[in-house]
């Protein structure tokens, strides 16, 4: 077709696929009907064909359901995340637990405390979900962080700038119901094997998690317990190959353990229980 005459839908298209994007008709269906003007179009094509990751084009992700505002230099939300919180939001449902008495007034919130929270992704999963929860979420980047209270805002969430569990307020400390934790498990020479979208344009510290990839992951299994109410949930993603280890330290911190895995999102997840009252 001569580009004079074909249509601007098609014109993307050709671009996307030139630029060696495998679902060019998909992402420019959506670029399209994200762009408000001519112009924005043009610039918004030009950055996924330089290689920006889509969600930060379009400044969204899909992500159980919601529109997860994502900006420039934000760690892009994973769709198999998405089994993390199917389990956190069980958990919180107690379809695991014995049952509770009913509660009232502000204790009717249960706490969820959501550390490397990047966009703040899976505290507002939980919170449209679940309802009525208290969420407090962290992450090291600011720029994360702000993205985050975008997307925490209308649940009245949290959003704390800092390294793991130290900005969170005290007084949380043996009251949290779930923790849910997305750490960066790339072990550190692998991370160059990653797509170069996601090593170019996501932050390095929301993908390298050590020599092992569990370097995070073990500091988040050792201070949970701290941070646990009777009964609470520490949920962190890992991948497959590194269960035996991650297992092992979630053990080392007195927490109960269980592994889920699903395999329409390849995803794992590993779970520990408090079994004892939290420190204070």
């Amino acid at each position: 077709m001569d580009p004079a005459t074909a249509p601007p839908d098609a014109l993307v298209v050709a671009r996307l696929r030139a630029a060696g994007c495998v679902f060019a008709e998909d992402e420019a269906s959506l670029i399209i009907s994200t762009a408000r003007t001519p112009e924005e179009l043009a610039v918004m094509v030009d950055r996924r064909v330089d290689g920006l990751p889509l969600e930060q084009v379009l400044g969204w992700a899909e992500f159980c359901g919601l529109r997860i505002a994502v900006d420039p230099g934000v760690f892009v939300p994973r769709r198999r995340t998405e089994f993390l919180v199917q389990l956190a939001a069980a958990v919180l449902a107690r379809e695991d637990n014995p049952p509770r008495p009913p509660r009232t007034g502000a204790a009717a919130r249960d706490i969820v405390a959501d550390l490397c929270c990047g966009a703040g992704a899976i505290g507002a999963a939980l919170a449209a979900r679940v309802g009525r929860l208290e969420v407090h979420a962290v992450d090291i980047d600011p720029a994360a962080v702000r993205c985050a209270r975008r997307n925490l805002v209308s649940s009245g969430g949290r959003v704390y700038q800092g390294d793991l569990f130290d900005p969170l307020p005290s007084a949380l400390r043996g009251r949290v119901a779930v923790i849910a934790a997305n750490v960066p498990y790339v072990p550190s020479d692998e991370v160059r094997l990653l797509p170069a979208e996601a090593r170019a344009h996501e932050p390095l510290v929301a993908l390298d998690g050590g020599p092992d990839g569990l370097d995070v992951l073990r500091r988040v299994a050792a201070g949970a317990p701290d941070w646990l109410g009777p009964g609470g949930h520490l949920l962190i993603e890992t991948s497959e190959r590194q269960v035996r280890p991650a297992v092992a330290a979630f053990e080392a911190s007195g927490l109960a353990v269980r592994v889920e895995s699903s395999d329409d999102l390849n995803a794992t997840v590993i779970i520990g229980t408090s079994v004892g009252p939290g420190k204070s």
